[in-house]
């Protein structure tokens, strides 16, 4: 089913330019999925977590924004789960203001048996909530082919602290949109138009990211960065594409 829930952006969420932030976007998606769960007697933390001893851990996610959000608009925020498979459980987001879509997401996603540490098949378990079909954003691969690091720039260094920390011990994947702008050139002239992110290991509090970056043009005429950030062992921690168009600069 789809889950429907109205929502009021905040002004917290929103940055320099008065826009909801890349991150402000998936924190309003995620909370509305597990507003769904929670409706469904199928809480993360009392059900999930505490009695069944698993958690969900999101692999990928491609989010398309097709116009920005300010502060304080009353918006409509949609989630879906779509039929799972193997070790995938994916699902769909939506956002709407005034009956038109402002922002679509797609999103796979990984269970984990927390005291065993191993997958868990979507044959293994009973979801609360039934299935949609599946929706992919226009124009934002789930996929895309970053260059080995050594051909990509070093564009800094990000140490994960007590603030990037939710109930995992390692940084929230909501977090990571902002990060990476915080090493995108000319940010303040940019507007995010999209992005995909690739989570491939855990960012764990006390660690410090290298963040490579190389520039991207997409055949569609596309652009903006490649990212991978990289752990003190050698590690890859995230792959991800930030799509981005030139602001139009107002007087």
């Amino acid at each position: 089913m789809i889950y429907t829930k109205q929502v009021r952006t905040l002004w917290h969420d929103t940055d320099a330019n008065r826009e909801l932030s890349p991150s402000g976007y998936l924190k309003i998606m995620q909370e509305t999925a597990n507003d769904q769960l929670h409706d469904a007697n199928f809480d993360l933390d009392t059900v999930m977590r505490d009695r069944m001893r698993m958690g969900f851990l999101l692999s990928r996610i491609a989010v398309r924004i097709y116009q920005p959000l300010r502060a304080r608009e009353s918006i409509e925020s949609q989630t879906w789960t779509v039929e799972p498979h193997g070790l995938s459980f994916d699902r769909c987001f939506r956002l709407l203001r005034g009956g038109e879509p402002v922002a679509e997401a797609y999103s796979a996603w990984g269970l984990m048996q927390l005291d065993e540490r191993r997958l868990v098949r979507a044959d293994e378990f009973a979801y609360p909530v039934t299935s949609e079909e599946k929706i992919l954003p226009a124009e934002v691969p789930l996929r895309f082919r970053v260059p080995p690091t050594g051909e990509m720039e070093l564009a800094g260094e990000r140490r994960i602290v007590y603030s990037d920390l939710d109930y995992n011990q390692h940084m929230n994947n909501t977090h990571y949109p902002d990060m990476l702008c915080d090493f995108t050139p000319k940010i303040l002239h940019e507007r995010v138009v999209g992005f995909s992110l690739s989570y491939l290991r855990e960012a764990a509090h006390g660690h410090t990211l290298a963040v490579f970056r190389a520039p991207y043009a997409g055949a569609d005429g596309a652009r903006g960065w490649l990212f991978r950030t990289v752990d003190e062992a050698g590690e890859t921690c995230l792959e991800a594409l930030l799509l981005t168009e030139k602001r139009k600069e107002t007087t």
